[in-house]
């Protein structure tokens, strides 16, 4: 089974910046494209960066802003955020892209407000 752990983030200024880490376990998490989504107050959760298995064609909906990367040896994801706005605001989850391959975990909330 393959259990998925978000950490990293907090309450933050806007213009700050945070890094948030997903932790997957099992051989499925190395193989597949990850995506970081995040679900804003009220709102559907969407994705916001996804990063194939190899790690090369990332793509983010923030580009210039959200940096996603990976280490398959740690079977870590990332996403790099700066220069946040208010509007990035949400709980942020990582999964499967384009389908989860795990239940989704609790997510970290990202909350910036000034």
């Amino acid at each position: 089974q393959v259990q998925l752990v978000e950490s990293g983030g907090g309450l933050v200024q806007p213009g700050g910046s945070l890094t948030l880490t997903c932790e997957g376990y099992g051989r499925i998490f190395t193989n597949n494209v990850i995506g970081w989504y995040r679900q804003a107050p009220g709102k559907e959760r969407e994705l916001v960066a996804m990063i194939p298995s190899a790690g090369s064609n990332s793509r983010s909906s923030q580009a210039g802003r959200f940096t996603i990367s990976r280490d398959n040896a740690k079977k870590t994801v990332y996403l790099q955020m700066n220069n946040l706005k208010p509007e990035d605001t949400g709980v942020y989850y990582c999964n499967g892209y384009p389908r989860a391959f795990a239940s989704w975990g609790q997510g970290t909330q990202v909350t910036v407000s000034s």
